[in-house]
This record gives C-alpha cells, structure tokens and sequence, in this order.
C-alpha cells in the first residue's frame, strides 16, 4: 500500500516531509555537503557521536514538483517521493544514494524448516529475513554494479566492504578474526561510498545494536537495519573522497594534537607490571642495546588485587618514585585501568563511594548489577551519567598524581567472563533511564571522556587515553588500538586495512599490537610487522603472559639490529608525523590512509589492500607474506623515488621490487620536502635546538610546525611555522612565517643532491640567513 507524500513545511534548515501515515520525515540541512535524515520513533535523541551545533548558514530551495518534492543545495539534491523513498544526487546530478524500490530477498541457500532450527541451534551463522520484534527497523539503498564501500572502523576484513556484512556491538573477541567476523570491539557506524566514482557518505548516529549488509544478500541493495531507536543518517556529499571524510570529521569531531612523545616507540606486555623490577628490567635492555624508547606499559598486575585506582606497593615499594625515576630516564608509564570495579566491602573507597551515591548499572529490580572480570565480582559505572563521570575523571588525577604519562582502557565494551551483559540492566542516557542495549556502544566512548577530561583537568597537558571500545566521535578523547589480535601473519595483513579504516572513520591516532599480541611470534613476522608500522601513529609492541618474548633483543642478532635500525628511523620520520597530525586537527583527515583516499578517480587502488600512504606523499609497501623476499608494488599518478637508492619510477604502473628481510618498500613523491628528525634515544620536554630538511627530487616547499608538544598553548597562538622552498634554480629559502613560539631552531638544515645549506637564525630580525 502506497503511503503519499502530502505536502511540506520549510523551517530553516529544517524540511518536513509529511506522509499519509502521520510518519513524518525531517531533512535537516546542516552544511551545502551534509544532510541528516531523521524520523522520530519515540526515542531519545540524545547524539553522543556530536558535539554542538553544526549547523552552517546556507541557501536552499524546496520544490513541489508533482510527483516528488526537491531539495536543493549547491552540492546536493534530495528528491522525496511517497512511500518514504528518498534520493541523493551530487551537484552535478550524479546518484549518490539512492532507495531501493524492491523487497529484500534471503541469500540464496538450501535451508528449510525441518534443517533451520538444527542449524541455530548448533551456532552457525545463516543469513535469514524477517524482523526481531516491531521497534526493529531497515534502511534499504540501491546498489549500483561499480559501488565500492569503505570505512566502519576497524571491521575486520578487507578496505573494500562490499559482499560483506556486519554489526555494530562491541564484543570482547579473544578468537582469531578474519573477514568472516562481523564485528570486534568498536561500533563505528560510518560508511563511504565510490558509486560509478562518485563519493558519498552515510553516518547512522545510533547506539543500539544495528547491522550493515553491503551488497551480500543482493548485488541490487545494500542495506542498514537497528534494534530500536530513531531513524537518523547523515548523507554525505563532497567534490572528493577527502571531502566527504572531513565532512564527516567535522560532525564527529577530530582527533586533537597529542603529546609530541606519543609518536615514539611503545613496548607492553601483560607480566611487565608484575614488579618495579620487572620494569626496570626491560628499560635496561632498551639502555643496553641502544634502542631509543618512550613508553613501557603496565598491564594489570601493578593493581593491588586488580582493583582500580591502586597500585600494589608489595610490588613496588614506592610507585610514585619509581614512576619518576623512569622518567628521568627518559621513558614514561602508562597503567592499564579496567571497566569494572571490584565489589569490596572492606575498606576499597572506589566502590563503597560508588554504591553509596548510586552510581553502579543497576538490575531492573534496582539492585546494583555484579558480573565477573580481572578482580572477579565485580560493577560497572554508568557511565551515561554527567555525574558519574566526574566522579570517575576526579579520581583519574589518581594516575596523574602517580606521574603516569596516560591512561589506557581495558575491558570497557563493558566486558565480562560470565557473558554479555543482559540488554534490559538499567543504564542512564543523561538524565533519563535507559537499558543497557541503547548504551552498550558508548560505554567505552564515555569512559574515554571522563579519562581525557580528568587527565586534562589534572595536569593541564594534553591527554593520553588509549581504549579498546569506541563509538563514532571516540576519537575526540582517545586513541586506539585494535584489540587482541595475534601472532600470525593473516593479522599483519589485516593490520594494514584495518587502520586505514579506522582513519577514514575518524582515527588519526590508531595501531595495532606489533608482533601480534597472542599465540608465539617468529623472527621474520615480528620483523616485517615492525616494517609495516614504521608510520602507524600508534607504535606499540605488545605481547601476552605466556606467549614467546618478543623484545628486540628476544632473537638473534640481524633481528636486533633490524629492530634498531627502524626505531631509529622512525624517530627520524617523527617531526613529520607531529605536522601530519597538526594538519589533520584542520583538514580532518588522517595521516596513515589507503590509496584510494588519495586517488579516488583511479580503479586500480579502489581494493587496495597491502600498501597505504601517510599524507600524500610517502608511499609504503610492505612485506606481509611469509618468506617473500620482493613484491609488486602499484605507484599512483606522478613520480616517484625509491627512498632507499633514490631511483625514480612514473607512476600508475606496478613495478617489481626486492625487498630482503631488512628492507621495507618506501616511497617518496617526487619534488618533496620532508622534515628530518634528529637521532635521539627518547623525544624531549625541551624544544630541539636543530631541524633538518630533506628533499627528494629537483625542487620543493614545505610547512613546518613547532609549539612545545605538551599542553594547548598552541590553541591560543603558541607555535611555529616555517616555509622552506627549493626553486628550480636550486635557491634555497627558509622562513618564519609564524612566530608564536618563543623557542625558535637555532640552526636549520636543508639537504638536496647540490649539497647541505646552513641557515642560522638572527633574533632581532627574526629570520634566518644562509651561513657563510
């Protein structure tokens, strides 16, 4: 039965559609590129994903044109026609997305009704239509034959998402995971689409459990479905896939600058913190085989009987002294801290407090709910409360005042051994009631606020927060890291789509545990693993109890010194990174990204899966099967220089490439200028006296940026900027273009193939002038 669109009413931004059935559709028009599609269902609507009002002041136009009605903005056109069914065209009238007008039809199969019951019953995944119950609902889009689908954080699987499915529901997921698991630990509900080479955006801010199929049950449809909530998306337009990213960076916000130490090298392993002994230990190694350092993480057992906000001190008989101790030697600390509170009734503050003022997920029945985790019984925070996360970010200045360099999240999907956790145990949503089933997806996300805002107000610097769980918008308090993978190679494969996912949706600062975090590495997998990471923002080596070490020195000699020599080069890659990540702060995009982020318009990197790119214009290929000695590497339009022996290549074509054990395929566009950081053991608190510059290729630009890489005095003007050119004639210049900053580069290097140009800087003129 046909349900007639009736007519409109235009309130800006807003456009009301009104259908037969009193079900009205709202068009809220936020920007020219972004529009939000809501229907109310009776739900809260309460946007943990968004922050403020996004709303730009733009013309629009709404038509009756008979037989639909058209919006129109300078980048899109909706078409709105009866039965609910609305279209998405670009500018140019280009589809974009677009409803499907048929039924959903069940993956073909040869499952009846006798056999069905057997199957779920023994556990196995089959695809099957119907709705669970009536506050189930789907969204379904018409599927075009040259549609390429990407983003939704870090499903596991391939860059391409299309002939998959999968769901948002933050899962514990110790198992091996391949492109056969529809989710993991984060519920980033945004997807992009290239369809006929248009890109596109859909964001679904909703919380609760919902369901992408791509293109698996039909090539005609892809489609979205929820549990429950409203029907709310955000279709995003743009010129290029980059703009349709940073559109949706712009809604959910930006990952901020962090702390200029965080881009160094980062060594765990669940059992370091079993003593200060311990720690040390693994700092002396680092000293030892002069490997440069700047994190050792604690895992759980530094806690006094896992018990947050403690520190054993029969394990470490002075934490907060030897946490400076550490420091002084150049390398920071970082405590795990766990989803869930011991229940103790004799004499631990942190639940008696939090019983006392109510601020534990209840029951139904309203007794406070206790599951099982690290400290065995155990309750959850509700953390959907402004209230309790103050409570939960005072008692943060627990670590600061230990001297921590951060905090990092554990466990916080919430996770517990005994199972999920039932969807009806009462959760608050702000100041109203809800289920556990709406806040499941964002326990981990307010966690990481209440962490980022108790470690801000606490120390005044830049938080570090790493978490396991997330939402869309996490990425505005917190870093991540991909959870627990292991130590095969189909993971380190998988590392690489998996994190230039999570950058296109949002996550700048993202890794994965190097060598893999379970199961026994080898030599040549923690090696090439390493190789691969030597831009991943978050570099970490992580290991767990009872698995083979994985230390650099854990092996033989040509692993050890392979192993120093890319920390070393990593360090050197460092300032780089500090500008990738400033300019993601104002463009919103990431700094490790795929091809096909870069080169929307080209086919061949569309489904790209082994390379990716940091910025535009360093290129890398790494080696992730085992024994291989050289690989087929594809370069994108331009030219383009081995960094290694400088020998240059035209770019779309795929070129062969040797690539011993101790070598990564790396990349350099032509007629580039990169910052080249100094050797150095740890990244300093103190500003560096010296940069040099590099270039490849005959002429180049650059913009560099310097503040102090610790707190936000760079959002009041604080920092640096500084051009350094090469012009085609060989002249070298370097300027201050911005002088925020006190602290300047006493002497600045620039390297070409015509030699090494020395630049001092002159105070009262606040320039710089070649050495004679």
């Amino acid at each position: 039965m046909t349900n007639r669109l009736t007519g409109y009413q235009s309130s800006e931004p807003k456009v009301t559609l009104n259908y037969e059935d009193g079900h009205n559709l709202v068009l809220d028009i936020l920007t020219s590129q972004i529009i939000r599609v809501f229907m109310d269902r009776n739900c809260t609507t309460n946007s943990y994903a968004i922050q403020g009002d996004k709303h730009h002041k733009i013309n629009y136009t709404v038509d009756n044109k008979g037989d639909h009605i058209e919006v129109r903005t300078p980048d899109l056109t909706v078409k709105a026609y009866d039965s609910r069914h609305i279209d998405f065209f670009d500018g140019e009238g280009n589809p974009l997305v677009m409803d499907y007008r048929g039924r959903r039809q069940a993956l073909a199969n040869d499952l009846d009704d006798e056999h069905k019951s057997t199957v779920l019953a023994e556990g196995h995944d089959i695809n099957l239509l119907g709705k669970s119950d009536d506050r189930h609902y789907e969204i379904i889009k018409s599927l075009s034959p040259d549609e390429q689908f990407y983003g939704l954080g870090d499903k596991p699987g391939f860059l391409d998402k299309r002939g998959y499915d999968y769901d948002n529901w933050n899962v514990d997921f110790g198992q091996v995971h391949n492109e056969s698991v529809k989710g993991i630990y984060k519920s980033i509900p945004v997807m992009y689409g290239l369809k006929d080479g248009h890109p596109y955006g859909l964001f679904f801010d909703n919380t609760y459990k919902s369901h992408f199929d791509l293109g698996k049950e039909s090539e005609n449809y892809y489609y979205y479905s929820a549990a429950d909530g409203n029907i709310d998306y955000y279709v995003l337009g743009g010129h290029t896939l980059k703009d349709v990213v940073a559109n949706y960076t712009y809604l959910t916000g930006v990952t901020p600058l962090p702390q200029k130490w965080v881009l160094g090298y980062q060594q765990s392993r669940w059992g370091y913190s079993t003593s200060d002994k311990r720690v040390e230990s693994i700092a002396d190694g680092f000293a030892k085989y002069h490997l440069p350092i700047d994190v050792i993480h604690l895992d759980i057992d530094y806690m006094r009987g896992y018990r947050d906000f403690t520190w054993d001190t029969t394990k470490y008989q002075d934490p907060k002294k030897f946490v400076a101790e550490m420091k002084k030697r150049g390398i920071r600390l970082m405590p795990i801290l766990d989803a869930g509170v011991k229940k103790d009734e004799d004499g631990y503050d942190i639940y008696q407090e939090g019983v006392k003022k109510g601020y534990f997920v209840e029951n139904p029945d309203g007794t406070v709910f206790v599951g099982r985790v690290w400290p065995g019984d155990a309750v959850f925070p509700d953390f959907g409360r402004p209230e309790v996360r103050k409570w939960w970010a005072k008692h943060i200045k627990f670590f600061a005042d230990m001297g921590a360099c951060g905090v990092w999240n554990d466990m916080d999907e919430p996770a517990s051994f005994d199972g999920e956790l039932p969807k009806d145990l009462v959760f608050s949503d702000g100041d109203q009631k809800s289920t556990h089933a709406k806040m499941h997806n964002v326990f981990g996300h307010l966690q990481a606020q209440a962490a980022y805002e108790g470690m801000k107000d606490a120390t005044g610097k830049r938080p570090y927060i790493i978490t396991r769980a997330a939402f869309a918008g996490t990425q505005k308090y917190s870093t991540v890291w991909t959870g627990d993978n292991q130590s095969i190679w189909s993971h380190l494969q998988l590392a690489i789509p998996q994190l230039n996912s999570l950058g296109m949706s949002g996550f700048a600062i993202a890794g994965t545990d190097i060598g893999g975090f379970q199961k026994d590495t080898t030599p040549e997998l923690l090696t090439r693993w390493l190789e691969a990471s030597l831009f991943v923002p978050l570099f970490r080596n992580h290991a767990e109890m009872g698995t083979r070490y994985q230390e650099p020195w854990a092996f033989d000699r040509q692993t050890l010194d392979i192993y120093r020599d890319y920390l070393n080069l990593r360090y050197r890659f460092v300032p780089y990174l500090y500008d990738q990540l400033r300019h993601e702060t104002e463009s919103g995009l990431p700094v490790m990204r795929p091809l096909v982020l870069n080169y929307d318009q080209d086919p061949a990197v569309r489904q790209l899966n082994d390379e990716y790119m940091v910025g535009t214009n360093i290129l890398v290929a790494p080696i992730v099967n085992q024994g291989a000695d050289k690989r087929l590497v594809y370069l994108p339009a331009g030219k383009w220089l081995d960094f290694w022996n400088n020998a240059e290549y035209s770019g779309k074509q795929t070129i062969m490439v040797n690539a011993p054990i101790e070598k990564l395929p790396l990349f350099i566009k032509k007629d580039t200028i990169l910052p080249w950081g100094n050797k150095v053991k740890h990244i300093s608190d103190q500003p560096e006296k010296v940069m040099t510059f590099r270039l490849f290729g005959d002429c180049g630009a650059y913009k560099h940026y310097q503040d102090n890489g610790l707190d936000f005095k760079y959002q009041e003007g604080e920092y640096n900027e500084y051009y350094v050119e090469v012009a085609a004639d060989g002249q070298v210049t370097v300027q201050l273009h911005k002088h925020g900053y006190q602290p300047t580069y006493d002497r600045i290097y620039v390297e070409t193939d015509r030699g090494r140009f020395e630049f001092d800087y002159d105070s009262k003129e606040e320039s710089y002038h070649l050495a004679k």
